[in-house]
């Protein structure tokens, strides 16, 4: 189901070492000597918080000049990539929050559906280089990969639709707290899903209606139907303006 996504580990899905990571945020570069000391712990503990914080992105290695020649084992120390310096604070909940109550209070309902086109086309830009495949059908699976790799429980059903693709179920939301205030929130996820697959999405069932779970139906298997959704989504950008 996976076979086309990406195996390399995302950030929000690895725990976060926040003590190793603040140290770095407010004296790094360190070298492991001084994180042995700041933290309290044996080397070897570092070494092990360093690589794991290094396997997801938050941390990078870089050697130091010596400031004369010098025999032996080079020096390295160890600072936060821009990845890392992203995960101080989690205040983007609340920042998050007050967009989405600003885009609700649009009037127009055009103007609305046109930002929403441009917010899923925007959300699907981001990701969409890590999603690989040929067909919408290579696509989904690739999308289901992607979001597992991200803590998103989700899964494929057999093919249960005329067009014979399998159908995308998630049993979380990304947006728990914005998707309670507005389905418009669905609708963008939709939208990015028909950008990433190339296929028209329909929601066909919702976690906000009181079931255990979303599922998400591509309706085509063709590329008539990924121009179809292109169209749709660029008649809505051009409202918007």
């Amino acid at each position: 189901m996976t076979r086309n996504a990406s195996t390399a580990p995302h950030p929000s899905s690895q725990p976060i070492d926040r003590p190793l990571l603040e140290l770095l945020r407010c004296e790094g570069p360190l070298e492991i000597g001084d994180l042995t000391t700041a933290l309290g712990v044996t080397a070897t503990a570092v070494r092990q918080r360093l690589r794991r914080a290094i396997d997801s992105g938050l941390v990078a290695r870089e050697q130091v000049a010596a400031d004369q020649p010098r025999r032996g084992r080079p020096r390295y120390a160890y600072r936060l990539t821009a990845a890392g310096r992203e995960t101080a604070g989690d205040n983007f909940r609340d920042l998050a929050s007050v967009l989405w109550t600003e885009v609700r209070s649009i009037r127009e309902p055009a103007i609305r559906r046109g930002l929403l086109g441009r917010i899923g086309k925007a959300l699907a830009d981001r990701c969409g280089d890590q999603v690989s495949g040929a067909t919408p059908r290579e696509r989904l699976e690739s999308v289901a990969g992607l979001l597992q790799q991200r803590a998103i429980s989700c899964r494929l059903e057999p093919e249960t639709t005329p067009n014979g693709l399998p159908v995308l179920v998630t049993h979380s939301c990304p947006y728990p707290e914005l998707a309670e205030q507005d389905r418009g929130v669905c609708a963008a996820e939709r939208m990015m899903l028909e950008d990433l697959v190339g296929a028209p999405v329909r929601l066909a069932d919702c976690r906000l209606d009181g079931g255990d779970c979303c599922r998400f139906v591509a309706d085509g298997d063709n590329q008539s139907a990924a121009a179809a959704s292109e169209n749709r989504r660029r008649a809505m950008v051009q409202q918007a303006r």
